[in-house]
């Protein structure tokens, strides 16, 4: 009896130090890595200057679920649309302005069934602050007490290409072009540089852009039927060197990670 009792006893510590053993194992076994776990390729997008903002930010957010490297190339949807039609890398194009996605798409150099309008904006009239108090409506722009009204260069800019029809449809532009008035900018951005350094009285931006103003005082959102609509489709990029992780981030876009912040910056989505 006394042998039997010996032997389970014995049983009983061999089972608690494999026991033991194999918790320590399952402590001491690495941990499964956590993040992204695709390949660092480099993504070319060439987007809007008004989305430069919003686009830095989701690329932040963006890190967390790939390790592709984003490169945005930011300017006037017109000079974007040239560079891509020259030969210059680009994955995925973001533009402000209808017109110079269908030249793309026309000239084949899109993938057409990936086209999609992904934002909305808006115009808004800003103006220095030295001149805020002398204009309290769009009217106001044609008046002996505004010398300058800023807007992007209808051409290449899509924002300034908007603000011309507001101006013209709201009986404005043959006033303020006969008085020269009228400063254009390469991009949207440099009209709101204008308005904030007080270079020039008041300029036509995106509602966008005046969520980064520093000094220059946001008057109103210009009348929506002024102008067309103001959309921001996006597509691939025919000769794409990176078209699937171009693909993964374009979808990235339209999650509500990426709406949120795109709202946050005075978008709204599509």
């Amino acid at each position: 009896m006394k042998k039997i009792s010996l032997i389970l006893a014995l049983l009983m510590v061999f089972t608690f130090a494999f026991t033991g053993c194999g918790t320590q194992a399952e402590e001491e076994s690495p941990s499964v890595a956590e993040g992204p776990t695709d390949e660092a390729v480099e993504v070319n997008i060439s987007a809007a200057a008004s989305m430069t903002d919003a686009l830095n930010e989701i690329k932040e957010a963006y890190a967390k679920e790939s390790n592709a490297i984003l490169l945005f190339n930011y300017a006037a949807s017109g000079t974007l649309r040239k560079q891509i039609e020259e030969g210059a890398p680009c994955d995925l194009f973001i533009s402000a302005s209808a017109s110079h996605m269908d030249t793309l798409e026309q000239e084949g150099l899109i993938v057409s069934d990936t086209r999609k309008d992904l934002l909305k904006n808006t115009l808004t009239l800003v103006a220095s602050t030295e001149k805020a108090d002398q204009i309290k409506s769009y009217e106001d722009m044609g008046t002996d007490a505004i010398a300058s009204v800023s807007i992007g260069t209808p051409d290449s800019v899509p924002a300034g290409k908007y603000a011309q029809q507001a101006l013209q449809n709201l009986g404005l532009w043959d006033k303020l072009e006969s008085a020269d008035k009228i400063v254009y900018a390469k991009d949207v951005r440099q009209v709101l540089e204008y308005v904030d350094t007080g270079n020039v009285d008041c300029g036509l931006v995106y509602s966008s852009d005046t969520v980064v103003m520093d000094t220059g005082v946001v008057i109103m959102d210009m009348p929506e039927d002024s102008h067309d609509p103001i959309v921001y489709p996006a597509a691939l990029t025919k000769d794409s060197a990176q078209s699937a992780a171009a693909a993964k981030f374009y979808e990235f876009l339209k999650t509500d990670t990426a709406a949120e912040i795109f709202e946050k910056y005075g978008f709204s989505m599509v």
